[in-house]
């Protein structure tokens, strides 16, 4: 049995560069009613990079939400009408340096499905070759390669905890065999 909710009332609160947030009042499959808080977002990409060397190609960061720097596959926002592919190739370019002979979609992932409409694509990037990194004006990252067995090990023992790393490596390597 599939359970829907029918918005009743939609309110928005803040619409930003990235998010817009609403309130909807839902009906609920009984004709209660509650409250729903939304975070719209136009939707990512992260890109899986795996060198010659089974090394892969992460990004650590400074996230102020979770006040922490984190490991993270490179990734970013897709702007309006951008096609994911393009995307992260774009990404992998500016944050790492790198193209890809080969650029493997492995799907998407819903982040947070309880509160965003998020999806975020996710794709495996091999045959790498250098070139210049050009990072956002705001954005300051290390690229770190690093043996696949250990980023591995890493996700295991709850070192790299970004939901698209996790997902993007787990489904890379799956792919891979």
């Amino acid at each position: 049995m599939i359970f829907e909710e029918k918005s009743v009332t939609s309110k928005e609160i803040f619409k930003g560069r990235i998010v817009t947030l609403k309130v909807d009042e839902v009906e609920m499959p009984d004709g209660s009613l509650a409250e729903r808080e939304l975070v719209f977002h136009p939707g990512g990409v992260g890109v899986v990079a795996i060198d010659e060397e089974d090394r892969v190609v992460l990004v650590k960061q400074f996230r102020k939400p979770i006040e922490d720097a984190i490991y993270e596959i490179p990734a970013g926002k897709l702007d309006a009408g951008e096609d994911h592919r393009l995307c992260g190739m774009r990404e992998l370019e500016e944050e790492t340096g790198l193209k890809a002979e080969e650029f493997v979609y492995l799907g998407f992932i819903y982040p947070s499905p309880g509160f965003t409409d998020e999806k975020t694509h996710m794709y495996l990037a091999t045959g790498l070759t250098q070139g210049e990194t050009h990072p956002d004006p705001d954005e300051y990252l290390d690229i770190v390669r690093m043996p696949l067995n250990e980023v591995l090990s890493k996700i295991m023992k709850n070192e790299i905890n970004d939901a698209k790393t996790v997902a993007g490596i787990l489904k890379a390597v799956s792919l891979k065999g």
